[in-house]
């Protein structure tokens, strides 16, 4: 076939007998020594919903690789589920495993001369490692998304993850009883699939997808379905197509696509979490692409879907309307996108979405462009004397435009849950969470408990937080996160003192923090900045190589 860019040297060179003999073992034969190895990475593990199912997955992919003549090797890596730890040291651990997912499937592929890659992945973290593994090796590679779950229900309500943490902060504020509260936890999540609103996978899914790196259909296919299944057999026999033109991931991510994929993020209400990872896609990719592009992207973009966690639909919902697709489809045509982009169908954005159906009539989820939610992006790039390098906020425009009030200041996350739940936190205050950036956490953990107990607690309209670490995808509210330089650095949000007035501006786009130089200077002078909360194994080693979060907090960082 003469396609085995890489894997012939193991498998043709005759001063590589072992690797040969080993590679009979596993049942290769003389004629598979002849054809390319595709690695298809798995991030399948049996303790989390969104991931529980890939393995299986992985086989479909195989059977696609086999009936094209390719020799598919599945292998695995790790993954940490970000619904069950959340608001627990484990978190710290979520946004690491980026990175290692990326680590390791950049180390198998490389390490064992796979001429190209198709990742099966799950949940938030999962995509864009595996996205940055394709990118630093820039061979033939496709990711295919698990697919959304399937929303739970409980009398005639439609469920997801976050009605079950909403449901603790009702609990706490006693507007629902134990036994109101069971039931959610035990009808929220039916089986396998990621979470069902546009929180981080789904929306990590679907700007993958307009980036041009996996099929039409994969990021609104459902996890449960036979769409899945059929799809992943076509993923394993489109991977023969990018070998023999030899496309690879550095041919489909640029500026442009790039572009794209933070315009259709912009459209659905995506996750803040998207800001992170695509910094970190764009410096895999070596593509110029900073914060200023995500806010001018922002200022020339409405936000349409009515999707959780802002609004009400799930991403089963846009499967029924006809899928991402459909949405890309009607974006292209007006004109809010590059169709000239390749994509690993060997063919451009706008040749893909040819024949497919436009978005059903009188759906309601994608609002029309003469009636958006928001005229302009929820996420915004907030500069001030509080985020001299940069800060994210989220504003669907539900929360109002700007926020200002006194600070109420936690010294990590546990302590403000704490603090909510004791009923510390009072209408009109701005809750500040510091240590708790990629270094300070260590690993920057998402702030989905404290945002969840606020809404819960029926102060979403009357509190603001800030925090120099991460939001989920679920959270939402008047919230800004990726505080940078953060706490830890001896960033201004870790001289905060309670009381001092805090003012968030999302028209101007300012977070601000109403304090002379003169006092913040002298303030400098008495901060100390406390040990690193871990002293060995792998957070230690994170908190010593990670960037800031304006940065995509990249590990392999030569900046």
């Amino acid at each position: 076939m003469g396609h085995n860019r890489y894997s012939k040297t193991v498998t043709q060179d005759s001063s590589q007998p072992a690797a040969q003999a080993m590679l009979h073992a596993i049942g290769l034969t003389e004629e598979d020594f002849q054809k390319p190895l595709v690695g298809i990475a798995s991030t399948g593990y049996e303790g989390n919903p969104c991931n529980m199912h890939l393995n299986d997955l992985a086989v479909e992919i195989k059977k696609g690789t086999k009936e094209v003549d390719l020799v598919g090797l599945i292998f695995n890596t790790i993954g940490v589920s970000d619904g069950i730890s959340m608001g627990t040291p484990g978190m710290r651990f979520s946004l690491p495993s980026r990175d290692l997912i990326a680590d390791s499937m950049e180390m198998v592929m490389g390490g064992m001369s796979y001429d190209g890659m198709v990742a099966v992945v799950g949940c938030d973290k999962n995509m864009p490692g595996s996205v940055m593994a394709m990118l630093r090796l820039n061979r033939p590679s496709i990711m295919v998304y698990g697919g959304t779950i399937a929303s739970g229900c409980v009398a005639d309500k439609k469920l997801d993850i976050v009605s079950a943490f909403e449901a603790w902060g009702e609990k706490v504020a006693g507007t629902i009883n134990e036994a109101q509260y069971k039931e959610v936890i035990h009808n929220a999540c039916p089986g396998a699939g990621a979470c069902g609103g546009m929180y981080t996978a789904n929306t990590m899914a679907s700007a993958i997808e307009v980036l041009g790196l996996s099929l039409t259909y994969n990021s609104s296919n459902p996890a449960v379905s036979q769409e899945k299944i059929h799809e992943c057999v076509e993923a394993g026999k489109a991977i023969r197509l990018l070998i023999e033109k030899n496309i690879k991931p550095k041919d489909i991510v640029t500026k442009k696509s790039l572009e794209n994929a933070i315009r259709l993020v912009t459209v659905l209400g995506g996750s803040t979490n998207a800001v992170l990872h695509f910094l970190a896609i764009a410096r895999a990719a070596d593509v110029e692409f900073t914060l200023a592009d995500f806010q001018r992207i922002s200022d020339t973009t409405p936000f349409l879907a009515d999707l959780k966690p802002s609004g009400k639909f799930l991403m089963e919902d846009v499967h029924r309307v006809g899928g991402v697709p459909a949405v890309i489809k009607f974006m292209l045509n007006n004109r809010m996108l590059h169709g000239d982009c390749m994509t690993v169908t060997g063919k451009t954005l706008a040749e893909n979405m040819a024949d497919v159906p436009p978005l059903t009539k009188n759906q309601k989820i994608i609002r029309p462009l003469d009636n958006p939610i928001k005229e302009t992006g929820h996420i915004r790039i907030l500069f001030g004397n509080l985020a001299l390098d940069g800060s994210v906020a989220k504003i669907t425009g539900k929360e109002g435009l700007s926020f200002e009030g006194p600070a109420r200041v936690y010294d990590g996350e546990f302590a403000a849950n704490a603090g909510i739940k004791a009923g510390e936190v009072q209408k009109g205050e701005v809750v500040v969470i510091r240590y708790e950036g990629p270094k300070g956490g260590p690993g920057m953990p998402e702030m989905l408990k404290p945002t969840a107990a606020i809404m819960g607690a029926g102060l979403g309209k009357d509190v603001a937080l800030i925090t120099d670490g991460r939001f989920s995808g679920g959270t939402h509210g008047f919230v800004v996160g990726h505080i940078t330089p953060e706490a830890q650095l001896g960033g201004v949000i870790a001289l905060v003192e309670n009381g001092d007035i805090i003012r968030i501006d999302a028209q101007t786009n300012e977070l601000h923090v109403h304090l002379s130089d003169e006092e913040l200077a002298k303030r400098r002078i008495e901060w100390t900045p406390p040990n690193l909360k871990v002293q060995k194994g792998v957070l230690y080693k994170y908190a010593q190589a990670v960037a800031s979060a304006s940065e995509g907090c990249v590990t392999d960082n030569s900046v």
